[in-house]
């Protein structure tokens, strides 16, 4: 019995993704060129580092270029960069030239029931990113985010700064839809604390 095909997801990118996989090599640049900025800003927030943001982009397009050939197109291809980027991450964190991450106790911020997580956005969260950057909130909020366990910054980043689905964010990372309300909500209250002095 023959298996069914899945479904190729179709998006902006999938006319280029299309030419690079038909022998359009060329056209690798055109990929650069539209995310190196994207990556390069998701970098900078989860390595915390100019000179590992660069190395972190570096490295996920020589994953995209390596496995091109191989993706489907089941998922938006920002979803699968995504992944590798953070694959590269947890990567680049294993190396020993990396400093240990300072560990934070966020237990108290888990909710005893998962109905009561908060699902709503918060103010930072909801204000255009351009504003947020150029505000003095964003150094505040830039700092905060820094001080997050590894696991709880990408959650974060990847939700609220991103503008990933949970169910997007879960499959970035290999986790469950659980798991990333989870994380976001400790991860969100984390911050909310660190930046209750600047909003009062």
């Amino acid at each position: 019995m023959a298996t069914k095909p899945r479904n190729k997801v179709i998006d902006n990118d999938t006319p280029l993704i299309i030419a690079i996989q038909g022998g359009q090599g060329a056209r690798f640049e055109e990929l650069v060129t539209r995310y190196e900025g994207k990556l390069y800003n998701f970098g900078l927030r989860i390595c915390k580092d100019p000179s590992d943001a660069e190395d972190l982009v570096q490295e996920t397009f020589i994953g995209i270029f390596r496995y091109i050939q191989d993706f489907r197109q089941e998922t938006k291809f920002k979803n699968w960069m995504y992944r590798i980027a953070t694959s590269v991450c947890h990567r680049m964190r294993r190396r020993s030239k990396y400093a240990p991450e300072r560990e934070l106790s966020l237990d108290e911020f888990l909710p005893g029931d998962h109905a009561e997580i908060d699902t709503e956005l918060p103010d930072w969260a909801a204000m255009p990113i351009h504003q947020v950057l150029n505000h003095e909130l964003g150094e505040h909020l830039k700092a905060s985010v820094k001080e997050l366990p590894p696991q709880y910054r990408l959650v974060l980043v990847l939700r609220d700064m991103e503008g990933f689905s949970t169910e997007e964010t879960a499959n970035i990372l290999g986790i469950t839809a659980t798991n990333v309300k989870v994380r976001l909500h400790r991860a969100r209250l984390f911050v909310r604390e660190e930046l209750k002095g600047y909003f009062s």
